[in-house]
């Protein structure tokens, strides 16, 4: 259980960085999805792959791209990632120039991807924020 906390404070440290900055209400709050990726042995080359794949068409599509966290020691995940939360028009577009490219898009995307992990979790958070923004926030 102290592995997990303490392998939690370092991701959030890491990602306090990358993701876009988390408004005190004065501009538009910033969103990100963080994951974490356990991929199938022997994929690993074939996951990145993808991902710059992903990279290409998010570039061509004025989208910011995946940042990457490659695991070096501790817990069991691969790769962490910050993902931008993208608009419905964000994902339309992406998804043409997929199409466009000869990638796969919708489900069939989704269950290519999912074929090179053994385990994935994600969700969306705010930030990065400090301490003092949400006792900020906390006070309004």
């Amino acid at each position: 259980m102290k592995r997990l906390a303490w392998t939690s404070v370092v991701l959030l440290c890491a990602f306090v960085g990358a993701a876009p900055k988390w408004s005190t209400g004065d501009k538009k709050d910033a969103r990100a999805r963080i994951a974490l990726y356990r991929v199938v042995a022997g994929k690993h080359l074939d996951f990145l792959k993808w991902l710059a794949l992903q990279d290409e068409v998010a570039k061509e599509a004025g989208v910011p791209a995946v940042q990457l966290y490659a695991h070096l020691d501790g817990d069991a995940w691969d790769y962490a990632a910050v993902w931008p939360v993208t608009t419905p028009e964000q994902d339309q577009k992406l998804d043409e120039i997929r199409s466009r490219k000869g990638l796969k898009v919708g489900f069939v995307s989704a269950l290519e991807f999912r074929a090179l992990l053994d385990w994935h979790t994600d969700t969306l958070a705010a930030g990065p924020v400090s301490a003092s923004d949400l006792v900020a926030l906390a006070a309004k």
